[in-house]
């Protein structure tokens, strides 16, 4: 009895110590939503200009539009698995991206500012111009999903953006 009362208490300390792994708040500025240039393999209509490699496009019915801005993490620690959410309405004020407001990930965001870029399929024929509202960041300050290695292949949009930060 005393010795399962005492692996209890040590459990529960050792959990109460354990840091948690808290959500970050990030700052989003100049906040952007363009249509994808004509080079980028997810633009539209078939098969993207210069993209002989894997003959990619986007899914049938949608357009290919890039939302872009600047993201600014003010604290001194990296904040890892940042998740972009924002609503997007169209001209009529109605959502363009049903049920969902998370439009995707930017990874890991060192301190102070940096750009960042996201593509997004948005349905075809869905009236512009579009309105991005409430855009925010939020990551953690420890892993919560896998990682990738350093040497995975990045999206062309993320290397231009990639390319961009070190110019």
């Amino acid at each position: 009895m005393l010795w399962r009362s005492l692996v209890s208490i040590l459990i529960a300390a050792w959990l109460l110590i354990s840091t948690p792994v808290l959500a970050a708040e990030l700052r989003l500025s100049d906040v952007a939503l363009a249509p994808c240039d004509a080079h980028d393999p997810g633009a539209q209509p078939g098969q993207a200009l210069g993209n002989t490699r894997n003959n990619i496009s986007s899914p049938e019915g949608a357009s290919c539009y890039v939302l872009s801005g600047t993201v600014e993490n003010p604290s001194k620690r990296a904040v890892v698995d940042t998740d972009v959410y924002a609503r997007i309405l169209d001209r009529s004020g109605e959502p363009v991206l049903q049920n969902r407001t998370r439009v995707g990930s930017i990874g890991d965001v060192e301190p102070g500012s940096q750009a960042f870029a996201l593509r997004l399929a948005v349905p075809k024929g869905t009236p512009g111009p579009f309105d991005v509202k409430n855009p925010r960041a939020r990551g953690f300050n420890a892993p919560v999903r896998s990682r990738a290695n350093d040497d995975d292949e990045l999206l062309p949009l993320e290397q231009n953006v990639v390319t961009a930060a070190q110019d």
